[in-house]
């Protein structure tokens, strides 16, 4: 048997997307049963402070509401994993919106007018919300997310930029971003004879499982969590979130089935977001543009709660060859919501300030955006000296510019008009490092001559059923349509988290394995198959438990055409495009959608999404979609996704890397560069908003 030539790289249909469509998919708050309950967080509306009481006779008056659980009645919890978990177990308000009740009830309705009934008296505390650059209280993390040294230096980067003929320093801000899939954390809980079954809008069932069993003192055995259809998640469903502890407690608490779905006003204070950044970055050159120096410098911001330091200084330690290099993160520790995961984490934020400081570089230099970038390639990635599995940017920026039309640019900024509107271009690079986790996954054979796959893989709308079916059919050597994947269930083989752009690499290295391996029974088989068929289980910890030898990231090149009104200062994107080398493509569909979708979330972080916090009340101040502008479809007239080969041996038995997330990592800096090609004006700022780009027009 040989495989199936169109299993792998085939545009394949998504196998859910009639069910989604249709409505005939279920996700976490669809649940319905007999004795439903439904819950609604009481959140704090104080920065900082103590609980000194709840007064719940209002709320307890409604004949709906069957109870009001506070930190004073609600089940104890073991220590959780991660103290964001800790909901209701003292009197404690760490930041505004901190869950201080849960008000259950018969109706959705009851909850809500419930939790508004219910009274909190707190002492206060003075509180601190706002994140600066020269914050008294900043510190060297020993790490930042991800593992990395919160610190990193070759050679002396400062005394080099100093001799540096040409020199670049600039400070980039970036406000608070926010997750907003489409789906609000949800969940839904109920007691089976001393089983727990939860229903969890989660971007890895495992890992809320073992969280679930840690916080409950419960045997993981006792415990299923089933995420069979999400939402989107871009990495705030990527951990447990407080809304499924509240859901366990309430359903431990009443002995019935309980629903918690979170309204979006909620998210941003429980969630987590992307924090907010200052940052430096000093570009030593000489006159050809070679660099000398790179030096990185990330200021930001993490909770009370615990350290989360978001890795922006990483990607100035992989991009451009240079003999001295600094990069630096220090974070301050306030009233704040814990920030977390967001979609590209360290990548996208960092990413926006070294390629932006590039672009100036270029300016400085008058030499071309692609053409530097080219000049500073390295044979080695520069922060460890090893070799790259595969590094194919240059390819990305020639076949991108080529693509575009780049080469009839003309490089003098505010010379394009349109009426009243200035035109521009700019380019960016983009990176991802390739990551993968230890899974495992199961293979059935059927007499009938179909077979099963099963791993607790995650589909949060990237396609993963579908690619895993094309993963497994190759290695099986039968059509697609010959293989069911069972996905999102705590029961089946254990699954990494969807998360880091690492799950097919990962999930999909498992069914391989376990695919192949039965294919090899099935050779040496003779006979009918028995009724029940054979199945074989293979897990890949061996395989990725020793570091590769090579440095493997997935690259791309973005290009961005803006038109900017000189009236109104209004910024539109009339042409993204994006160019990739991310490994072997699985299927060209799910691709071009997870890298365009990327390119449209890395226009909203240039244009319009940000959120501050209010140093008064102590909240983010744009915390639903009313005031938090998400691109739509007619902010990008013209976007285009493409790909060029790219046969990489090191990195697992299908050659893939990573793509859900490379797609925003440059998008935001090649706006920002054809923003300042169009009008002449540098802005460092993101979202570029009308009133930033105003006083620097004619």
């Amino acid at each position: 048997m040989s495989d199936t030539p169109r299993a792998l790289g085939a545009p394949v249909v998504r196998r859910e997307g009639r069910d989604k469509v249709t409505g005939a998919a279920r996700y976490a708050a669809e649940r319905t049963g007999p004795g439903r309950l439904y819950g609604w967080i009481v959140p704090a509306t104080v920065a900082s402070g103590r609980v000194t009481a709840v007064r719940t006779a209002d709320a307890l008056a409604d004949p709906g509401v069957r109870t009001v659980l506070t930190h004073e009645n609600a089940p104890r919890l073991a220590e959780p994993d991660d103290p964001v978990l800790r909901v209701l177990q003292d009197d404690r308000v760490p930041h505004r919106g901190w869950p201080v009740a849960l008000v259950v009830a018969d109706s959705i309705e009851s909850a809500r007018a419930g939790a508004a009934a219910v009274q909190v008296e707190y002492d206060t505390h003075g509180h601190d919300v706002v994140l600066t650059g020269d914050h008294p209280g900043l510190y060297t993390p020993d790490e930042a997310n991800g593992g990395h040294p919160g610190l990193r230096e070759r050679g002396d980067a400062m005394r080099a930029f100093e001799a540096a003929p040409v020199r670049i320093d600039s400070v980039y801000r970036l406000h608070g971003l926010h997750n907003h899939p489409m789906e609000p954390h949800a969940s839904t809980a109920s007691w089976d004879d001393g089983h727990l079954t939860v229903h969890d809008s989660s971007q890895g069932s495992t890992a809320v499982r073992d969280s679930l069993s840690k916080a409950f003192g419960l045997d993981s055995g006792e415990i299923t969590v089933v995420s069979e259809h999400v939402g989107g998640g871009f990495g705030s469903k990527g951990t447990p979130r407080p809304q499924v502890v509240l859901a366990v407690m309430a359903s431990l608490h009443t002995g019935l089935p309980v629903q918690l779905a979170l309204p979006r006003r909620h998210m941003a204070a429980i969630v987590g977001h992307r924090a907010p950044t200052v940052q430096r970055v000093r570009l030593g050159s000489d006159r050809d543009g070679v660099l000398s120096s790179v030096t990185h410098e990330i200021v930001t911001h993490t909770s009370r709660i615990k350290e989360f330091v978001e890795q922006a200084a990483v990607p100035a330690r992989v991009m451009y060859a240079s003999p001295h290099s600094r990069t630096e993160h220090r974070v301050v520790a306030l009233d704040v919501p814990s920030p977390s995961w967001m979609r590209a984490p360290g990548e996208a934020s960092g990413m926006y300030a070294l390629e932006s400081a590039m672009d100036e570089l270029a300016c400085a230099l008058g030499i071309d955006p692609v053409e530097l970038r080219l000049r500073n390639e390295p044979r080695t990635e520069p922060d460890s000296g090893r070799r790259f599995s595969s590094r194919n940017l240059a390819a990305c920026l020639r076949e991108g510019a080529r693509r575009f039309g780049w080469s009839s640019r003309d490089p003098e900024p505010a010379v394009r008009e349109e009426g009243a509107w200035l035109l521009g271009t700019g380019v960016a690079s983009a990176t991802y490092p390739v990551l993968v986790a230890p899974s495992a996954a199961s293979a059935h054979a059927a007499p009938d001559g179909t077979y099963r796959i099963g791993v607790n893989a995650t589909d949060i709308g990237t396609g993963a059923r579908t690619v895993l079916a094309q993963i497994a059919a190759s290695a099986l050597g039968t059509p697609v349509e010959n293989v069911t994947t069972d996905i999102g269930r705590s029961d089946l083989p254990a699954g990494s988290v969807a998360g880091g752009s690492s799950g097919t690499a990962s999930w999909g290295s498992a069914v391989h394995k376990a695919a192949k391996e039965l294919r090899d029974r099935l050779a040496t088989h003779t006979g009918p198959l028995p009724p029940e068929g054979i199945t074989v289980t293979a897990d890949t910890r061996e395989e990725t438990a020793q570091e590769s030898p090579y440095a493997r990231h997935a690259f791309g090149a973005h290009f961005a055409e803006v038109a900017v009104d000189s009236v109104t200062g209004e910024i539109r994107v009339r042409r993204l495009l994006g160019v990739y080398a991310a490994g072997r493509i699985l299927n060209s569909r799910t691709a071009r959608s997870q890298f365009i979708g990327g390119m449209v979330m890395g226009l909203g972080m240039a244009l319009t999404e940000g959120s501050g916090m209010d140093p008064v009340f102590g909240d983010f101040t744009e915390s639903d979609l009313a005031s938090y502008h998400v691109p739509s479809c007619a902010d990008v007239p013209d976007i285009q996704a493409h790909w060029i080969d790219e046969d990489d041996p090191h990195l697992n038995p299908m050659g893939s890397k990573g793509i859900g997330e490379i797609g925003i990592v440059g998008t935001a800096a090649a706006i920002g560069n054809a923003v300042r090609h169009a009008t002449g004006a540098r802005l460092r700022e993101l979202p570029l908003t009308p009133d930033k780009v105003l006083p620097y027009l004619p």
